[in-house]
């Protein structure tokens, strides 16, 4: 019997086996998928970071570029 899942967007049952797009069914639902992150509709739980620590960031990249 053949592993199968379902697709975390549209949650149609789908192949693990020979799925290129897995755990996705489709590349439409991978790029849905992809386009929620870009957007920052899903988040990793961490520690919030202070305002100072993003500054100093931007600053050392600035640096970089002279």
């Amino acid at each position: 019997m053949p592993l199968r899942g379902k697709c975390p967007t549209c949650r149609k049952e789908t192949a693990w086996e020979n799925n290129p797009h897995r755990p996705f069914c489709s590349e439409r639902c991978r790029l849905i998928d992809l386009g929620e992150w870009m957007e920052e509709r899903y988040r990793i739980p961490g520690k919030k970071l202070d305002d100072d620590f993003l500054s100093n960031d931007q600053d050392d990249d600035e640096k970089k570029k002279n």
